[in-house]
């Protein structure tokens, strides 16, 4: 599981999309946002729905699990894209003297411009599923939940301000696209609700099911025998917990 938000197009992924949800714009190209199959070019980023009550929450863009700070777009980062800085104030013009003008006095430095405010931090945390769930189930199992308290709940208690925790669930190629496409959202709602079981405000967490379509890059599985086939695609069956929020810094 990992600690922020999503992006990217992801390839096969089926995306709902209900009234009112608002988009940006991404290049399909080379994107770290997840995109609308159904959007136009120049408004294809999906955002978030909401959770619970609070606007803060509301229409954020959904990253993908390979989005860095770096991937970021000023539609839907807009604290993680440089800003230029202000033009520095005109220096002021000495009047014209009536006689032989004696050395005009040295205009005093502008002020320096404030240090803008550090973005708030993204936590991203993968958890593997064999260590929430049995196989094939979506139940956290007792070590499971020792495993939540230990990397995500005492994480989010250094967190201040906090805006958001995505859970996201994936699962491996095995079985029907529709079939891992519930499972993975089974997953991902039963770590959101042990979560806001711990105290995490239910209007700061939203949830996210992406079945088989982002599998782990790298992981290369074509064994025939079934047993060692699942132990080989264990990699892609995780789930991802991002939390964004300004971090308390303990001296």
């Amino acid at each position: 599981m990992k600690l922020r938000l999503i992006a990217s197009a992801v390839s096969g992924a089926v995306v709902a999309l209900s009234a009112g949800v608002v988009f940006a714009q991404a290049n399909p190209a080379n994107s770290a946002y997840v995109l609308s199959a159904t959007g136009a070019p120049d408004n294809n980023v999906v955002r978030s729905g909401r959770y619970g009550t609070n606007n803060a929450s509301c229409n954020l863009c959904w990253r993908t699990g390979f989005w860095t700070p770096a991937m970021a777009i000023a539609e839907c980062d807009p604290d993680l894209v440089k800003k230029a800085a202000p033009p520095a104030p005109a220096a002021p013009v000495a009047p014209p003297a009536a006689t032989p003008p004696a050395a005009a006095p040295k205009a005093p430095e502008p002020p320096k411009p404030p240090s803008p405010p550090p973005a708030p931090a993204v936590q991203k945390i993968t958890l593997a599923s064999k260590a929430l769930f049995d196989f094939d189930k979506a139940v956290l199992k007792p070590e499971g939940q020792a495993v939540l308290d230990r990397e995500i709940v005492s994480r989010i208690k250094e967190v201040q301000k906090l805006e958001l925790v995505l859970v996201t669930g994936h699962t491996d190629r095995l079985g029907s696209q529709q079939y891992n496409q519930k499972l993975s959202e089974r997953r991902a709602a039963a770590v959101a609700a042990y979560l806001a079981s711990k105290g995490v405000p239910k209007d700061k967490i939203e949830t996210l099911g992406m079945g088989k379509t982002q599998p782990v890059p790298g992981v290369v599985c074509d064994q025939k025998n079934r047993k060692q086939l699942i132990a080989c695609l264990q990699p892609h069956r995780r789930v991802e917990v991002e939390v964004k929020g300004e971090i308390v810094v303990r001296k």
